[in-house]
């Protein structure tokens, strides 16, 4: 129970700061420097110094350094719906939803 994804004790900005540090972690592993980084994936170096200083980030330069780190295919596995657990479920899942959501 207590290692479920749901539960997570962990605040957003301590994720954003272990992702940038995994982030260096790569860059220093490929003898890269941040300048090189920057340049391979388009995202200015100002932007890569504060991301691995603060963990501060846009989304869309976050996916350009994954991109040019190689590990962009990683983001493919976020954000997805959990596996039906019968049948019913499933069945339900392939009926036209609303556009819009409740409150």
């Amino acid at each position: 129970m207590f290692n479920s994804p749901l539960l997570s004790f962990r605040p957003p900005s301590q994720v954003a700061m272990d992702m940038a540090a995994r982030v260096r972690a790569l860059r220093l592993q490929r003898q890269w420097t941040r300048r090189t980084l920057a340049l391979r994936s388009g995202v200015s170096l100002g932007s890569l110094e504060r991301f691995e200083r603060t963990g501060k980030i846009s989304l869309q330069s976050l996916l350009k350094i994954s991109h040019a780190l190689a590990t962009l295919h990683e983001f493919d596995t976020l954000l997805q719906p959990p596996a039906a657990e019968s049948i019913e479920e499933l069945e339900q899942r392939q009926q036209p939803r609303r556009k819009r959501g409740r409150i």
